[in-house]
């Protein structure tokens, strides 16, 4: 057996020789508005009696919001949201719309999805949150017709589109809307 001194001593555990605790993880304050981000969503989605499931793995989508008639039954589809949380928003044109950069990965998967995607930006300092429906922002456009060599693009956000009851219920119209256009076009095959 070795001498003390010369054991490996596993990494982010306190090395005794040195007397130092361990390097800990640490709580940013972007994980904490990220966490306040979707917090601040899903209680409008709850308060409109729908539900939102946080994804597990961050794949360019966040949350999953799903859509429940009068009668409490499942309707067909969802709506999918991707957070981006800040403490400073940039705006343009007078204050009118928010800007956020996205990258091009992103966007591209966003324009391919056959669901509503909504893209929210949380001003964490002012606790509002501003939202855009992707696909209609980019008409007609798909993933693979962006334009090659650009890393990221700016989405316009109107500061109209705020984030509460309205805009959970402008969502589901949007999901409707895409569901009766799949009706009788879509085919199982084996």
């Amino acid at each position: 057996m070795a001498p003390p001194e010369h054991r490996l001593i596993p990494r982010g555990t306190a090395n005794p020789a040195h007397g130092k605790a361990p390097r800990r993880k640490r709580r940013t304050r972007g994980h904490v508005i990220a966490n306040l981000s979707a917090n601040h969503v899903e209680r409008f989605v709850l308060e409109c009696g729908f539900a939102a499931e946080v994804t597990r793995h961050d794949y360019g989508v966040d949350m999953m919001v799903f859509f429940y008639g009068t009668r409490g039954g499942i309707r067909d589809g969802q709506v999918m949201l991707q957070l981006k949380a800040t403490d400073s928003v940039k705006t343009i044109r007078g204050g009118t719309v928010v800007t956020f950069n996205v990258a091009r990965a992103d966007l591209a998967y966003w324009l391919d999805i056959a669901q509503p995607v909504i893209l929210i930006v949380y001003d964490a300092a002012a606790g509002k949150a501003y939202w855009r429906y992707v696909q209609a922002g980019f008409t007609n456009l798909r993933g693979s017709q962006l334009p090659r060599g650009k890393r990221r693009f700016t989405v316009h956000l109107p500061v109209r589109n705020v984030v509460g009851r309205d805009a959970v219920r402008q969502w589901q119209r949007y999901n409707d809307a895409v569901v009766a256009q799949q009706r009788g076009k879509i085919r199982h095959d084996e």
